[in-house]
């Protein structure tokens, strides 16, 4: 077989999106050939289809099966369930995947679920990795009902911290009491978080207004990781200001590929993560399951903000893999 369907952008479609026949990709020597059964969305690779030239494949992260082994020998054999992370091209039939960042999945965890993990878990685990030790340190997590904050807020608790949510609206706030969340603030109006301040370790997906009011919250040597900007790309700081209003602070931008790069063991991570979900100690919270031709209308309520946790798309049914 030499073409597959994919997902690309088609600027004379009015959502910019169409499934079209493309290539099958020629995995290198320590990629695999995945055929993908889930995928799920993220903000930050929905927000740039706009500007994508027409053709671009689009995706991140995918869960599926190896239909051909690394040929150097490295990573999971033909046959194996796996989940797994690529710089572009996730939406799609097949897709080359590095060895180095997939990773088998438990048989008790759905390919939906595992698709959540590499993007939103992944950059969670890593930003709160920053904050070191967390036993009893107060985590205030910013936009907490998506994705990456919806798993921030898990793993936190896990650690041991005092965690406080900021959800925009008050229905979302049950759920997070329900896993042991402290504190929930509804609203984007950080100033409303200063209550149970000061936090040693702040995780901001929002950006913009919320990351300045946000950084005013640490304690003193405390610490403000921003993974995304999901309210406003800007923000204006005035640093003398914010320095002197916490007694001083660090400040981290995380992107997750220029974070991978610098692991050693990137897959690692991941397993640990997926093993979490199979013992049932992390929960993907995923609110939209739909096929991956409904990717428009997807897409359209990930950039509202419409969507609680995370959204996966379905190219193949699970059913075909559980009868082994």
């Amino acid at each position: 077989m030499s073409t597959m369907q994919a997902i690309i952008t088609d600027h004379e479609e009015a959502s910019g999106l169409a499934i079209r026949e493309v290539k099958v990709p020629s995995p290198a020597p320590s990629e695999a050939l995945v055929r993908v059964y889930s995928v799920s969305l993220n903000p930050g690779e929905v927000r740039t289809l706009a500007f994508q030239k027409v053709g671009s494949r689009i995706g991140w992260d995918l869960a599926g099966v190896v239909e051909r082994a690394a040929a150097d020998g490295s990573g999971p054999s033909v046959g194996t369930r796996v989940l797994g992370l690529v710089n572009t091209g996730a939406w799609a039939e097949l897709v080359a995947v590095p060895t180095a960042v997939l990773v088998e999945i438990p048989k008790t965890v759905t390919f939906a679920q595992a698709a959540t993990l590499p993007v939103a878990a992944l950059t969670a685990l890593y930003a709160l990795e920053k904050g070191g030790f967390l036993l009893n340190r107060k985590v205030l997590v910013t936009g907490a009902s998506g994705g990456v904050g919806h798993f921030a807020c898990q793993l936190a608790r896990l650690a041991g911290a005092t965690v406080t949510a900021c959800v925009r609206r008050a229905e979302r706030a049950a759920d997070f009491k329900e896993r042991g969340v402290d504190e929930v603030i509804i609203g984007e109006d950080l100033s409303l978080a200063r209550s149970p301040s000061p936090y040693q370790l702040i995780i901001d997906v929002l950006g913009g207004p919320s990351l300045a009011t946000a950084l005013t919250l640490l304690a003193p040597g405390g610490l403000c990781v921003n993974v995304g900007a999901s309210a406003n790309p800007e923000v204006t700081l005035q640093i003398r200001y914010h320095a002197g209003f916490t007694g001083g602070f660090t400040f981290y931008g995380l992107f997750l590929l220029a974070e991978i790069r610098q692991r050693t063991d990137p897959a690692r991570d991941l397993k640990y993560l997926t093993q979490m979900v199979s013992q049932g100690r992390l929960r993907p919270q995923i609110t939209v399951e739909a096929c991956w031709t409904e990717v428009a209308e997807v897409v359209e309520r990930l950039l509202k903000r419409d969507i609680v946790g995370k959204a996966a798309l379905h190219i193949r049914q699970e059913v075909e893999t559980n009868e082994e």
